[in-house]
């Protein structure tokens, strides 16, 4: 098992701290009702927060080890986590600029991906540590600032952050990359960022009604965003190739008696950035005609059920379906469902399991080796505190690669979110 000196550091610190005499504070922090590990800073985070400034500081870790493969008889176990630093400023509260946001992140991943180091999942399309990627450096992930027109009907948010945080989102609570966050951004990735890269962008926003809201933005394209070598903070133009631009309806409706919340987004994105067009497994070559990708997204989530009567509780489900432009993209589509039930035991009423199956369909027309990949997880929520969250939980990969003969996949992992 592979782990970084940042992550032994984190853990060493936890256990320091865990370890650490008793005192006043000290209970204080390690309370399991607060939202934070280290407590409210003996009332002075709290005040900041109505001053304005509230800060946030987690981490998130996932370990992935290899149980059985059809084929091969490796059993590898890798590491890999994401430390957030972040600022989110209430301008109108410190400035007096009415309806007026900010937000800054710093992010470092570290770590190894199984994915990318057992012969078992070589080739895989996913990626059984979904927290692992982009390069494991320090990024600037946040830099914008927000505000609100016409009664707060529109708004508008410039600055530096990725097309996932507001075009075709979706919660990552799975350790499986393929039912983990913006789908677009997995199987567009040559040109659409998702966390933790970002870029020049700006997006409008307006509330037609409390339930139904349109958006269109503009996020640059440039490829050196994503270069490890020192340019996690990069803030300049310079080797710009074009933009993404996404536009989407969104709806939240509560339904029924019960006004059960729900979210619908259906979206579409375009970039002028030149993508070479497929002949078979590669690109064809400088002389080839280039094209664009594009393709588009519907998102539902919904819940289901309450429990007994308490709507914070009950089944809920999701469906998730992109496609994409054949001629310059390998995967043409791709198609996510789950279901997802919290507080199934009175005695546990914030657990949750879940269960979710991601299909992964390769371009046919020019791939005639390959077809498609499935993706299964199931995982069981323990809200230790409310400042910790732990997801054991197993993947099964079905035609690792898309290949017709690829391996068959069972890995064992293990998911956690904490707050300081």
């Amino acid at each position: 098992m592979s782990i970084s000196p940042l992550s032994k550091a984190v853990y060493t610190s936890l256990v320091g701290l865990l370890l650490a005499n008793t005192t006043t504070q000290a209970a204080d922090a390690f309370s399991a009702e607060s939202p934070w590990m280290l407590g409210d800073w003996n009332g002075q985070r709290i005040q900041l927060q109505e001053q304005g400034y509230d800060f946030s500081f987690g981490y998130t870790g996932e370990m992935a080890t290899l149980l059985d493969a059809k084929r091969s008889n490796s059993h590898g176990t890798e590491y890999t986590g994401q430390l957030n630093l972040g600022t989110h400023l209430d301008l109108e509260k410190i400035a007096g600029w009415q309806d007026t946001e900010a937000q800054i992140t710093v992010t470092h991943r570290d770590g190894r991906n199984l994915s990318n180091t057992s012969d078992a999942l070589t080739g895989h399309l996913s990626s059984v540590q979904e927290v692992w990627g982009r390069g494991q450096t320090w990024r600037l992930t946040d830099f914008w600032i927000k505000k609100q027109f016409l009664d707060q009907k529109l708004d508008v948010k410039v600055g530096r952050f990725g097309e996932g945080e507001d075009f075709n989102s979706f919660d990552c609570d799975f350790q499986n990359l393929a039912l983990c966050g913006s789908q677009v951004g997995n199987w567009v990735g040559d040109q659409w960022y998702n966390w933790p890269v970002s870029q020049w962008a700006a997006r409008v926003k307006y509330n037609v009604t409390p339930e139904v809201y349109t958006q269109v933005g503009v996020y640059e394209y440039n490829p050196e965003n994503v270069d490890n070598r020192g340019k996690g903070f990069n803030l300049s133009t310079d080797g710009s190739k074009g933009a993404i631009i996404p536009a989407e309806v969104v709806w939240t409706p509560k339904l029924g008696e019960q006004k059960l919340p729900g979210e619908y987004r259906a979206g579409y994105y375009y970039s002028t950035a030149d993508a070479k067009i497929f002949d078979g497994v590669t690109p064809q070559d400088e002389q080839t005609q280039n094209g664009h990708h594009h393709g588009g997204w519907i998102v539902a989530k919904q819940q289901l059920t309450s429990h007994q009567g308490d709507t914070s509780r009950g089944l809920s489900g999701f469906v998730n379906v992109t496609v994409h432009d054949s001629k310059t993209n390998q995967v043409s589509d791709m198609q996510n469902i789950g279901l997802v039930y919290k507080g199934a035991m009175d005695a546990r009423p914030q657990d949750e399991i879940a269960l979710g199956v991601a299909r992964i369909n390769m371009n046919n027309d020019v791939l005639g080796n390959r077809s498609e990949e499935v993706d299964a997880e199931i995982y069981y929520g323990i809200h230790a505190t409310n400042w910790l969250i732990i997801r054991p939980n197993l993947q099964y990969v079905h035609h690792v690669g898309a290949y017709k003969d690829g391996e068959n996949v069972w890995v064992g992992g293990i998911k956690f979110n904490t707050s300081f």
